[in-house]
């Protein structure tokens, strides 16, 4: 099996071999932009890993892990034009460097090359991957939709949010670890196994961003705690804790979360102080832990041996234990 550093240093030298075109330069220098900004490339450390972890060859899956982390740059490039975001990982985003058309035809042109790369791959699954990658762009356009809704709702269902970010976030996780199974030439069954050990990651990994949105340090989150309570994102940290607090601390809750007017430090520390009336933090890590055991008992029914899951397990539960 490979160690985590060999599969990262792979995903690293199939990015420096990307090659783009010089011409016309607005729309390449922002696509080169955008992939320089770097990340954590967790979504095609996925791909490898489980496709090392099912005995196949990961050259063989190089380049989907590519067309993965290119479609999950497409979606970061469009969401910030949507959220009207002025920063990505410290930086200025396309739309602002350059401008909305710009961002919008430089993301449909990292779409087109993720198609592109997840096509390169020397095995017979590829239509089975093909349609895979396809159903869960669509999955995600889905989550991204149920997101927007859900800012201009006033009451959402703590489910509905489970199952926007099941779409917006997990869909793409699992998808990124089936695909790795199906180059190794995995079983229907544990290629299924495979992707909701995913799901359940997914839904746990992005839990923990809501609460690192709230308790996380910059320094470690790397960006500003409180932005999703700024924004008034609906949030499992949100929505749990109007589903605990009383009456009064609820309408209180309400009222400070939709407030435009309060200054950004006291309305960040009211929704905190609330939040820590019904101990919202140990609520939600303890959420947390219980899709993390759910997605150990997943991988074990897979009964392979132990040094053959020891890496992937190892990059996913510190996507769990992340410390802030």
């Amino acid at each position: 099996m490979y160690p985590i550093e060999t599969l990262q240093s792979k995903i690293q030298q199939a990015f420096r071999d990307l090659i783009l075109p010089d011409r016309p330069a607005e729309l390449y220098d922002p696509i080169r932009y955008t992939l320089d900004l770097g990340g954590k490339r967790l979504r095609p450390f996925l791909v490898l890993a489980s496709c090392d972890m099912f005995g196949g060859k990961i050259e063989d899956a190089v380049h989907p892990a590519l067309g993965i982390e290119l479609f999950h740059n497409f979606t970061l490039l469009h969401d910030d034009l949507m959220d009207q975001a002025p920063l990505r990982r410290g930086k200025e985003t396309v739309y602002k460097k350059w401008n909305s058309n710009i961002a919008i035809l430089a993301g449909d042109t990292i779409f087109a090359l993720a198609n592109r790369e997840i096509l390169k791959t020397n095995i017979e699954a590829v239509q089975g991957i093909s349609d895979l990658f396809n159903i869960t762009a669509i999955e995600v356009c889905e989550g991204q939709q149920l997101d927007m809704n859900f800012e201009l709702r006033k009451e959402v269902t703590l489910p509905e949010y489970i199952e926007m970010i099941r779409l917006k976030t997990a869909v793409l996780l699992a998808a990124s670890l089936k695909i790795g199974a199906m180059i190794a030439g995995a079983s229907e069954e544990k290629s299924k196994a495979i992707y909701d050990f995913g799901i359940s990651t997914g839904i746990g990994f992005q839990i923990m961003d809501d609460l690192l949105d709230v308790y996380g340090t910059e320094e470690k989150f790397g960006k500003k705690p409180g932005g999703d309570i700024l924004a008034a994102k609906k949030t499992y940290l949100y929505l749990k804790a109007l589903q605990l607090s009383d009456r009064n601390d609820a309408a209180r809750l309400v009222s400070v979360y939709e407030s435009g007017e309060l200054p950004a430090v006291e309305k960040i520390e009211t929704v905190r102080a609330l939040f820590n009336r019904v101990q919202i933090e140990d609520i939600t890590r303890n959420e947390i832990d219980t899709y993390w055991k759910n997605a150990v008992r997943i991988i074990h029914s897979l009964k392979l041996p132990e040094n053959q899951i020891l890496p992937l397990m190892e990059y996913c539960s510190k996507l769990m234990e992340r410390d802030y």
